[in-house]
């Protein structure tokens, strides 16, 4: 989904069009500051070793058939002009000469690879943290338009995609073209300008059509990467709903949907396939019949006397020795382009601009009793479909302003809008007089503790779950929040007790505990600001009463901003806002709304009797 006013594209938008996301260049253009850090002289001492180790290993694999040659020709007599020191060296000598530069070019591989291995691993490690980084910095408009599942899989992908790239192109693809150039030039200079010739054409052909093949399996394989990242979407979603799977009855239709998204990933997966055996079967005939065409041109020098049995087993040696690496060429070329078009994918989300951004230089908030104001604030989420219109709300420092209002009113937004999840269009919000876009989001943060309508829980412990309130707590400060919390007992009934795992989202405890536990990590965030957020809407009426005295106990002597659906917990606040369609329509104590018999005294006389009924 692209914002308004955005030039971005967005992820799913990313083509093989030779745009922005199938753009090489920009790509190996990002990687390459990770590969050669400036502030890291270790790492580009590696990368000049592990280079000058490749270009030894690739120059003693060109010279290492010369020793083969020699060695035929000392043991057939074939010795030419090469005769002294042939017979110096001897066949035997020549033979273990051989050996020795064989198991030195694949020795200095070995060493390149262990020499790079922390550059590497060091390039992927930042890159992965930030992409990490910048998914969190992400706002919350942009965090509710995606999908988790395809999020994840962006990441995966996109930091193996370059774990592949340094691994094959700096080490597969760069020395295979060294190797076939300095080949190339053994032949025009060994034999004649024929060879050349022919080992040219064939490397030609054979890059020519691997490459049009390729990039025709590229965009089948985006096809499947599509098809794999919306199927995943759709597991992931289905399973984060078990319980309202299981209320709707629904497994048979979430396993059908899931089918269904996988038989379009199985149609994507059997095209690539198929085009793999064709693009094998077409390198294997090119290959063939260049070997064929240079080894028979060889034969007929042995024939007419030009060339010795050595030099025909030399050209051999050198042709088997460029086609086997060209053998893997198709797959390792596919594999870069698909990881260059996976890493294209992060990096579009990395170019993702941050909606809520600090200005340069801004400074932390400045706390000096938690006054928060709205000044006409206007704030909707589609420039097309405002939301609020020119709300002006004040609340004193220490004091509890409850925000009430039909659905859609407004009263929600309220609240991202003090966290900064979003910016205000029009007006601004101010804490202690200083405007929210003035100071840092992580002040900002800081300062206000939330207790939402739903407590959602890491899948870890309940002190884990605690302790996420204050980074380094101690175990005396857990204990001590949960007692506040007046969830101490009941956690401590537990067989685990505070190590207890609580599940995914916190589902192995009701609804009341999750929302206690939310208030003890709250509480240990001891944050001067506290926004309720519909705390206890969702739980019933004997779990609400109980956690309305924490929420009471937990507000003392900090500003309080309440969201509430039911007026009956807010009776008690310093003042009441009623917002409708966006505005303030009323103002004051609950008393003294109920008298003026406005909107407050509808919505308080309508929730009274539907208590009544209940209660009947």
């Amino acid at each position: 989904m692209r914002r308004p006013g955005s030039g971005k594209r967005s992820v799913s938008e990313a083509r093989l069009d030779g745009t922005q996301a199938g753009s090489g260049l920009r790509t190996i253009k990002r990687v390459s500051p990770y590969l050669w850090p400036k502030d890291n002289r270790e790492a580009r001492i590696r990368v000049v070793v592990a280079m000058a180790l490749l270009i030894g290993a690739k120059l003693i694999a060109v010279v290492t058939p010369f020793f083969y040659k020699a060695a035929v020709d000392g043991l057939t007599g074939e010795t030419g002009t090469n005769a002294a020191w042939l017979l110096a060296i001897g066949a035997i000598g020549l033979t273990v000469a051989y050996g020795v530069a064989r198991f030195l070019s694949v020795g200095f591989q070995q060493l390149r690879d262990g020499v790079f291995a922390k550059v590497a691993q060091g390039a992927l490690r930042s890159m992965a943290l930030e992409t990490f980084q910048h998914i969190h910095a992400m706002s919350l408009r942009y965090h509710i338009t995606r999908k988790t599942g395809g999020l994840s899989r962006i990441m995966e992908r996109g930091v193996k995609g370059v774990e592949f790239l340094l691994r094959f192109l700096l080490f597969n693809i760069i020395p295979l073209f060294i190797e076939l150039a300095l080949v190339c030039g053994i032949f025009f200079f060994a034999f004649d300008v024929w060879y050349l010739a022919a080992v040219v054409a064939t490397i030609a052909v054979y890059i020519r059509f691997t490459f049009a093949v390729t990039e025709w399996r590229v965009k089948l394989r985006k096809q499947m990467n599509d098809q794999d990242t919306d199927a995943n979407q759709k597991a992931i979603d289905s399973l984060l709903n078990f319980e309202t799977v299981k209320y709707f009855g629904a497994e048979k239709r979430e396993a059908r949907r899931y089918d269904s998204a996988m038989e379009g990933y199985e149609g994507a997966a059997i095209k690539t396939s198929q085009s793999l055996a064709f693009l094998n079967a077409g390198q294997s005939f090119i290959i063939t019949g260049g070997l064929v065409a240079v080894m028979v041109m060889a034969a007929i020098g042995v024939q007419n006397g030009s060339l010795t049995t050595g030099d025909f087993v030399m050209v051999n040696a050198y042709m088997i020795q460029i086609t086997m690496p060209l053998n893997f060429l198709g797959s390792v070329y596919r594999e870069i382009r698909q990881a260059l078009v996976d890493m294209a994918e992060m990096f579009d989300l990395l170019e993702q601009p941050t909606e809520v951004a600090d200005k340069p230089g801004a400074p932390a908030l400045e706390m000096k009793g938690g006054r928060v104001e709205l000044d006409a604030v206007e704030f909707g989420y589609d420039p097309e479909r405002p939301i609020l219109h020119g709300v002006t709300i004040t609340a004193a420092a220490g004091e509890t302003v409850a925000i009430v209002g039909p659905s859609g009113s407004g009263k929600s937004t309220i609240g991202r809008l003090l966290f900064r999840f979003y910016d205000v269009t029009g007006g601004a919000i101010r804490i202690d007089g200083q405007d929210l876009r003035d100071v840092t989001q992580e002040s900002v943060h800081d300062a206000i503790g939330v207790v939402p309508q739903d407590t959602v829980l890491f899948n870890d412990s309940i002190r884990y779950n605690i302790a996420y309130g204050k980074d380094g707590a101690s175990y005396a400060e857990i204990e001590a929040a949960a007692k506040a919390a007046r969830i101490h007992d009941f956690v401590m009934s537990l067989p685990e007790g505070y190590d207890t795992q609580v599940g995914e989202r916190g589902l192995k405890l009701s609804g009341g505990e999750k929302q206690r536990v939310g208030i003890a990590r709250t509480i240990l965030k001891n944050p001067p600001i506290l926004l309720l957020d519909e705390a206890t809407s969702a739980l019933d009426t004997e779990t609400e009463r109980d956690i309305q005295h924490s929420l009471k106990e937990m507000g003392q002597g900090r500003t309080v901003i309440t969201i509430a659906h039911r007026l009956s917990t807010i009776a008690d606040a310093d003042r009441i806002v009623v917002l409708q369609d966006g505005q303030v329509v009323e103002e004051g104590g609950h008393d003294a709304l109920l008298l003026t018999g406005g909107k407050y005294a509808s919505m308080w006389a309508r929730q009274l009797a539907e208590e009544e009924d209940e209660a009947a």
